[in-house]
């Protein structure tokens, strides 16, 4: 199979020097496009602003904001067989972009966000054939936030994991699919869960 991954954060300027994001390593993105070429797939990896290295095999296209990864995702989706998508996408950005840098002036400063592209919803909107994999980050009623997240965006399975994730080379992952039910759970290093998340693809879309 061909398959699209995204990975990494996205950045939002506020002006030139400064920006929105989070702190998402890549590293779960990273492991998966490493057990996907590893199982013998063509990847795709749209990979957002990270400092580790991508695996060897893949293509990579390097983007920065969320209208980026977006463009670059739409793309590309076509001649793919399925998404997982792994990427910490800003969901909010600055309306205005100031140019320069912004400097002090004594008084406070307001800032309007507005949303970003949602790029999984789209692809789901668009994946006729293929297949698409979410993550939802989630603390608070986790299980119904993340099949809330699944059926929006017309997925066919989320993986569901905790803030703890971030940055963390361990990870705890519930894979639901759409019955809305959670059908396994895997725990430990991410590298392995990448690997067994590649198997249980291979088993239900390989076909």
């Amino acid at each position: 199979m061909k398959i699209l991954i995204t990975a990494g954060p996205t950045r939002e300027y506020l002006d030139d020097v400064r920006f929105l994001s989070n702190a998402s390593s890549g590293r779960m993105g990273l492991a998966i496009a490493q057990a996907a070429t590893d199982a013998g797939h063509q990847v795709v990896l749209v990979c957002g602003p990270i400092e580790l290295p991508p695996p060897p095999g893949c293509e990579v296209v390097d983007v920065e904001g969320t209208r980026d990864m977006y463009d670059a995702c739409m793309a590309r989706f076509a001649e793919c067989d399925g998404v997982i998508a792994a990427a910490a996408v800003c969901d909010y950005g600055p309306r205005e972009r100031h140019s320069g840098k912004l400097s002090k002036t004594g008084e406070g400063l307001s800032l309007e966000l507005v949303e970003m592209p949602d790029i999984l919803a789209e692809l789901g909107r668009r994946k006729e054939h293929r297949w698409s994999i979410g993550f939802a980050l989630e603390s608070q009623d986790p299980h119904a936030h993340a099949v809330d997240k699944l059926r929006r965006k017309n997925c066919d399975a989320i993986l569901l994991n905790r803030p703890s994730a971030i940055g963390a080379d361990d990870n705890a992952i519930e894979l639901i699919d759409t019955s809305g039910e959670t059908v396994v759970s895997w725990t430990g290093r991410k590298t392995d869960i990448a690997r067994r998340l590649i198997e249980w693809i291979d088993q239900h879309f390989g076909g």
